[in-house]
């Protein structure tokens, strides 16, 4: 599969997360995450590490499901932590907490996908 590079902001990571998902790229997505990040799943229970978040990614990538872009909210970012956010094309609204890495790039440490709808 090809890769979908590294993220060089945090604003990066929902368009990589997009173009990862449409391929079914599931090492992809996972690269998006560090290594100990927490990511909550549909049935609010949470899928911790890159193990539990590449099972959970594995299964929604098994059919090759397509998602429309949503409408991304400019990151808010603190030093070396960024906040993002998006209202995806059904209206729910996501929240994420990036982190900077050594190398400059920015993973996602917790991402609520299903944060509520949009108002």
């Amino acid at each position: 599969m090809q890769r979908t590079g590294p993220a060089l902001s945090p604003g990066n990571l929902s368009r990589l997360l997009l173009t990862a998902l449409n391929n079914a790229d599931v090492e992809a997505i996972v690269s998006l995450y560090t290594e100990n990040a927490v990511l909550v799943l549909p049935d609010g229970e949470t899928a911790r590490g890159h193990g539990e978040i590449r099972s959970f990614y594995a299964k929604l990538c098994r059919d090759r499901p397509q998602f429309p872009p949503g409408k991304q909210s400019a990151p808010l970012i603190n030093g070396r932590v960024a906040l993002t956010s998006t209202v995806l094309a059904n209206g729910t609204v996501t929240a994420e907490v990036a982190a900077q890495q050594e190398d400059g790039t920015w993973l996602w440490a917790i991402d609520h996908p299903f944060i509520g709808p949009a108002t």
